[in-house]
């Protein structure tokens, strides 16, 4: 489940298959499973999008997602493997995929509601429902919203979320501007 730049699919095939997005300061080695996703579609998620601290792909403030918050975040569920999902978390979060990880070794397992798989920005998954049959899950940062400081984002980090709006909701250049002004001010607040 993207909620962020992965909305767009360019965004998310780097991290499966390899590469560099546009905008971006960093080369992704892809997934072990370098399959792109065989289905996606757009969905809504309960919760809210935020961003906060200092990207080092991007600049300005990375995009989380709180699930208790009130929402709803625009969002796009791919489907692909347990592992894909935990080499994607892991090139995130810096590290090279690699097998037997906690939070692959916690995505075969099974998650329901929420599991911290180490104290990283993004090892932290959430279960946000099922989507027909399948569960729906995505990582953001341990903690929410209103608990730390927001920073904006970068204009290519926004343009690419923009892009992934644009591809899975449909959504026109006003649409996008008017989402992005509620969860990305320019002067970021905490």
């Amino acid at each position: 489940m993207s909620y962020g730049s992965n909305m767009a699919r360019a965004r998310l095939t780097c991290y499966l298959a390899g590469g560099r997005p546009p905008g971006a300061r960093r080369q992704y080695p892809g997934a072990r499973d370098r399959t792109l996703p065989r289905e996606d579609r757009a969905v809504h998620l309960p919760g809210r999008l935020w961003f906060a601290g200092e990207s080092t792909v991007w600049g300005g403030g990375i995009a989380f997602y709180d699930h208790d918050a009130t929402g709803p975040t625009p969002a796009r569920a791919y489907l692909i493997t347990a592992a894909q999902l935990a080499d994607l978390a892991a090139q995130e979060m810096h590290r090279s995929p690699a097998p037997g990880g906690p939070l692959e070794a916690a995505l075969l397992a099974g998650i329901a509601g929420r599991h911290t798989a180490g104290p990283g920005r993004y090892e932290t998954l959430v279960a946000v429902g099922r989507l027909d049959g399948l569960p729906m899950l995505t990582f953001t940062a341990p903690h929410g919203h209103a608990d730390v400081a927001h920073s904006a984002p970068s204009a290519a980090y926004v343009a690419m979320i923009g892009a992934g709006l644009r591809e899975a909701h449909g959504w026109s250049d006003a649409e996008v501007t008017a989402y992005l002004a509620t969860v990305a001010p320019r002067d970021a607040t905490a």
